[in-house]
Order: C-alpha cells, then sequence, then structure tokens
C-alpha cells in the first residue's frame, strides 16, 4: 500500500500538538538539555579522585539517582583498578535489585514505511530499495503464532515507522491482534502476555488509546540529544526534525497515565559521553515531574550499518566495545534501579560481557525483517530489515549461555499485569524488594519454558539450574513460599500462567 509523498507531508503537518511541548518547557521557554552545563560537567570531571569515585560507588548501592556531576566523574575514569571497581559494583547492583534474572523478549516489526530521512536508518524515505510493506492482521496473527508457539516467547517489542499507514488506529488493531493469539503446546497453550511498543512520538489522546489496548513499556529512543546533531541526521523539513516533539513524549505519555516508559540513545551520533549525560538528564527531569518516577527501561543500541544510510558506516562518534562497555557500567550505577536492554545489534561476545555490566533485558531469536518469523528468510538480505544483527543466537541458544553462566531467563509478565508499574515498581525497585515476587516467577515460567521448548541439552542445563534455585527459594521468600512451592507442582503437571 502507498501513499504520496504530498499526501504523508501533509499528514505530519497535523502530528505535532505544539500545545503538547509548550507545556512541560521552562519559564523561559527552554527545554531541559542544557549542553553548556553537560560539557563544563564533563570538563570539571576530568582526573577524578578515587576517594570520591568511591563515595559515588557507595551512593549507587543505596539506589540513589546519581547527580549530573557524579556521572560526569565516572564518565572520565580511566584507571584499570577503578574501572573493575564500577563494573563489580554495578553487577552487585544489578543482582540486588534484580537478582539473577535475564527477562527476554522479541522485536516484531510490523511496517517500515516512513517520512523521515534520517541518515543512520535504512527505513528512511530516500532509501527506494527497501522493501516496503505493512503487515496484515492476518500477517500479524501469523508472526505472533510463530513466535509464540516456535519459540516460546511471551514478550514482544511492536516496531513501527513513521508513517500515515502507522497512525493510531493501526497501532491499536496490531497490538490487539498480538494479543488474540493461542497456540497448542506440548501440555497446555502459548501466548504472548506483553507487547511492549517501539513507534513514533503520540499526543496525549492517542496515547490514552494505546494504554487502554494493554500497552507495556511505550518506548521512545531521542537518538542524540545534541540539538546540533540532532538537526545534522534528522534535517529540517521531516516530523522527526522536531526535537522537542519527540523530547517531550514520555512527558505525555506519562500524562496520558502510561505507567513505564523506556528512554534510549543511539550511540555513534555524537559523543557518547555527553549522550549518557542527556540520558541522565531526561531520566532526573522525568522523575522531578513525576513523582520519582522515572525510566523504567534505557536501551543503548549502538550505529550498525544500514542500506543507504550513510551515518551508519562512516561516523566520527563511532563507538569502541570498550567505551560501550563502560557507558553501560556507568549507566547502570547513575540509576541503580531502572531495567537496562542490550540488543541482538551487539554481538554474542559483547552481550554475554554486557550481562556481568548489569543488564536484564536481551532479545533472541531476533529478526528484523517484515514477515521474518513466520517466512524464514536470510536475516543478512538489506533490502527487508533497518539495520544489520550482530548476534543471531536462537532463544534455545541464549537460554543455554545463561543458564550455564548462572543465570535464569525470565519469560514473566506478572507484575504488570497485577499492578505493580508506575510508581508502585519504581518503590519496589529502590527498595530491592521487587525480585521476591519476580525471581519466584522467574522460575515458574523458565520450567513452562522449559518443558513446552527446550532442547534436551537446554533442558538438561535448565534443569540443573533451577534445582539450585527451588534449594534457596525457602529462605529467601518464606511467607510466599508454600503457595509458590503449589503453583511450581501444578507448573510441572501442565498449569501455566501461574504467579505470585
Amino acid at each position: 500500500m502507498a501513499v504520496s509523498t504530498l499526501d504523508d507531508r501533509a499528514w505530519s503537518q497535523s502530528i505535532v500538538r505544539q500545545d503538547e511541548v509548550d507545556k512541560y518547557l521552562s519559564d523561559t521557554g527552554q527545554d531541559f538539555i542544557n549542553e553548556d552545563l553537560i560539557h563544563k560537567q564533563l570538563s570539571d570531571a576530568r582526573d577524578p579522585d578515587p576517594r570520591h569515585v568511591r563515595d559515588i560507588l557507595a551512593k549507587s548501592r543505596e539506589m540513589q539517582t546519581l547527580a549530573p556531576e557524579e556521572t560526569a566523574t565516572l564518565l572520565q575514569v580511566t584507571d584499570g583498578d577503578l574501572l573493575e571497581e564500577m563494573r563489580v559494583t554495578g553487577l552487585e547492583i544489578k543482582l540486588k535489585v534484580y537478582d539473577n534474572r535475564i527477562v527476554t523478549f522479541a522485536p516484531l516489526y510490523m511496517a517500515n514505511h516512513c517520512v523521515n530521512s534520517c541518515t543512520y536508518c535504512g527505513f528512511r524515505r530516500e532509501n527506494k530499495e527497501m522493501h516496503r510493506a505493512r503487515l496484515s492482521m492476518e500477517e500479524i496473527r501469523r508472526e505472533t503464532r510463530a513466535l509464540a508457539g516456535e519459540f516460546g516467547h511471551k514478550r514482544l517489542i511492536v516496531v513501527y515507522g513513521e508513517h500515515p499507514l502507522s497512525d493510531i488506529d493501526y497501532l491499536e488493531e496490531s497490538v490487539n491482534a498480538v494479543y488474540g493469539v493461542r497456540v497448542p503446546t506440548k501440555k497446555g497453550h502459548a501466548n504472548i502476555r506483553r507487547v511492549n511498543v517501539n513507534a513514533a512520538p503520540l499526543d496525549i489522546a492517542s496515547l490514552k488509546r494505546l494504554r487502554n489496548v494493554g500497552l507495556g513499556t511505550f518506548q521512545v529512543f531521542q537518538e542524540s540529544y545534541h540539538h546540533e546533531t540532532y538537526k545534522r541526521v534528522h534535517g529540517s523539513k521531516t516530523l522527526k526534525s522536531d526535537y522537542r516533539w519527540r523530547l517531550y513524549a514520555m512527558h505525555r505519555a506519562q500524562d496520558a497515565e502510561v505507567d513505564d516508559v523506556g528512554l534510549g540513545v543511539l550511540f555513534g551520533l555524537y559523543d557518547w559521553k555527553f549522550e549518557v549525560m542527556g540520558l541522565l538528564a531526561h531520566v532526573r527531569e522525568l522523575e522531578k515531574t513525576w513523582r520519582g518516577i522515572g525510566a523504567h527501561t534505557i536501551s543503548f543500541p549502538r550505529l550498525e550499518p544500514a542500506q543507504n544510510a550513510p551515518t551508519s558506516r562512516n561516523s566520527r562518534y563511532a563507538v569502541s566495545d570498550e567505551d560501550f562497555l563502560k557507558l553501560i557500567t556507568v549507566l547502570r550505577l547513575s540509576v541503580p534501579y531502572t531495567g537496562m536492554i542490550c540488543t541482538a545489534r551487539e554481538s554474542k561476545e559483547i552481550r554475554d560481557e554486557a550481562v556481568l555490566r548489569g543488564i536484564t533485558q536481551m532479545d533472541a531469536s531476533t529478526r528484523i525483517g517484515l514477515g521474518a518469523y513466520s517466512t524464514h528468510y536470510d536475516e543478512q538480505e538489506e533490502a527487508r530489515q533497518q539495520f544489520m544483527l550482530g548476534d543471531s543466537r536462537s532463544i534455545d541458544e541464549l537460554v543455554r549461555d545463561l543458564a550455564g553462566m548462572g543465570y535464569i531467563t525470565s519469560f514473566c509478565t506478572a507484575g504488570y499485569r497485577i499492578g505493580r508499574t508506575g510508581e508502585r515498581i519504581m518503590r519496589l525497585l529502590r527498595t530491592c524488594t521487587e525480585g521476591n515476587f519476580c525471581k519466584l516467577n522467574a522460575i515458574l515460567t523458565f520450567r513452562e519454558w522449559l518443558d513446552d521448548f527446550a532442547s534436551p541439552d537446554t533442558k538438561e542445563i535448565g534443569e540443573a539450574l533451577i534445582r539450585k534455585e527451588l534449594a534457596g527459594a525457602a529462605d529467601r521468600t518464606p511467607k510466599l513460599h508454600r503457595k509458590f512451592s503449589d503453583y511450581y507442582e501444578r507448573t510441572v503437571k501442565g498449569a501455566r500462567d501461574l504467579y505470585v
């Protein structure tokens, strides 16, 4: 289906609600990204005193959001011993808040028509070689059946281009289509239990509609917090070129009572230290405005090669592996209670190391071309996808690798469905009590997945890990243990979707 250039430009002009930007600006009409101040904070933090660094690490252990000056200090650490202390502290914090769980999900691309001209993206309107498509409702159901029934996924992030074909009506209908699929398994049925959405910025009324169809986390990545870079890579005459419309997308989401929001930066467009400071500023602004509720998740994709996208291949700000792992560590320390996502853009080796830096979520069996889960075409075919992937592991391989590292793969979505969201989930995370529920639910969902989907080798390794987890469950949560034990036995016998 095609829409004329004239039509989609007229549509773009109708999208931005300036009143839903201006209401959030300062009294002087400024947004919250103060570039001069960020550069000064980074400059002032050079050659940090090790004692000061250790004081900051102590604050992170108390689950407090770091001040910008403190994050700048961590970003400027170069001493190898101090960097290792930071890594160890970040992992300690992650285990304290989230335990040894890694949540898994899959991305499902719904449509790749786009009105924008992002110089780093294969979906950009100028890329005439891109195979454009929008999934029909039946195609979405077919993809969902594969994701839930073949791979065993319980959680998706659905992804859309910015285009009139991906308007709020389509978003609503497509999310409903995903939730409507149930697939028979060995002992019961499989279905998607949580749909997160990565889409263009929406107005408040549209966000309320999306919330009402069962939206999980709403993701909008700023791409770059540096105003001039943002303008350079997005142009001046596209919908996405409006920096502030995008910047305040999460303010509108919270005004629409969307409990969980996800932030992100595309690292490699500008100086990575500046972008980390921008992410922190965004988190702090949300917390200041919304009763301490900041980002539910933070993502940190790096530039990857994309078809006919010049910035994706020759950026002067490309981030090295060493710096990439450092920024993950700093983010874990700066917002110690926030979920952190490392995607299959990265290689297996980088993602395995990122686990030891405190990440909490990873995708698996990832295919980013439209219709790719049910048609099984070559994932290296540039004309069908936004960028190239780095980690092609199946979910079975990822589960097995994580279990070998001592990490349990969690398929749990219970907390969201019983109200542990927004202000409540932030309080539980900051007090390190959220894991008391989620660890038990992780074991239940892991048991489900092993019985329904695991290969023999993965099941053997996974069951060894479960035996270890069960041995410590009673001591960890004695008040919940009787209920959990009953649910576990029922799950072994074939019950599904039980949670405490």
